[in-house]
């Protein structure tokens, strides 16, 4: 099973991504995390030229960058991970690129599904879980994370509030289109709630691929 996660910046989706692991370990589940961009080497030093603060890329060389990244992670770690029988949780996939660096960008919405195509050819999540939370519940926690040294702000952080709002609508968007793949969560909810939360879901979907 392919499960992603998915949110705007500080919404809460590593968390329970993590969370989520445990529980399926728990259980005696076989789990592999990875995440976007990242998740091999050639992902990871791409990782680190997408986030950094200093770098200028144009939203079409972004979509590039992220297509490249995620051919990679496809191909050495997802694919072979879910033909091995174990439950792959990734963290952000497709659907980030058709809202950041569609609705967020406005790149057209076609070109990003060529895209996504080409890096994971018939390949979609069984489930995506996109935490949801309001502009300011994410900035203050994004603030919150550099204040603490837990995190630097990357580029992204440093994108204006119109870019994340859109973001945001896009992921909803997503959402609405796509009701049975994607389970839409309340990022503002303790992280044991917003674990369990994603737990029944995990089970009712479970059950709607068993009927």
């Amino acid at each position: 099973m392919f499960i992603t996660f998915e949110g705007i910046e500080g919404s809460g989706k590593t968390t329970l991504m993590r969370g989520v692991a445990r529980a399926l370990r728990a259980k005696g589940k076989d789990v592999i995390e990875t995440r976007e961009p990242g998740g091999t080497a050639v992902g990871d030093r791409i990782r680190e030229i997408f986030l950094d603060p200093k770098m200028t890329i144009a939203p079409l060389a972004e979509a590039l960058l992220l297509t490249a990244s995620r051919h990679r992670l496809v191909e050495e770690v997802i694919t072979p991970a879910l033909q091995a029988g174990s439950i792959v949780l990734c963290d952000r996939f497709t659907d980030s690129t058709l809202a950041y660096q569609g609705f967020g960008r406005g790149i057209e919405q076609s070109l990003l599904k060529q895209f996504n195509e080409a890096a994971a050819p018939a390949l979609e999540p069984d489930l995506t879980f996109y935490v949801d939370v309001s502009l300011e519940l994410s900035r203050m926690r994004v603030t919150k994370r550099s204040e603490e040294g837990r995190n630097s702000l990357d580029r992204l952080d440093r994108e204006g509030d119109q870019f994340h709002e859109r973001v945001r609508e896009g992921y909803l968007e997503l959402a609405r289109a796509n009701p049975q793949r994607i389970a839409v969560l309340d990022g503002s909810l303790p992280e044991e709630a917003l674990v369990k939360k994603a737990l029944d879901s995990l089970r009712a979907h479970e059950q709607l691929i068993a009927d």
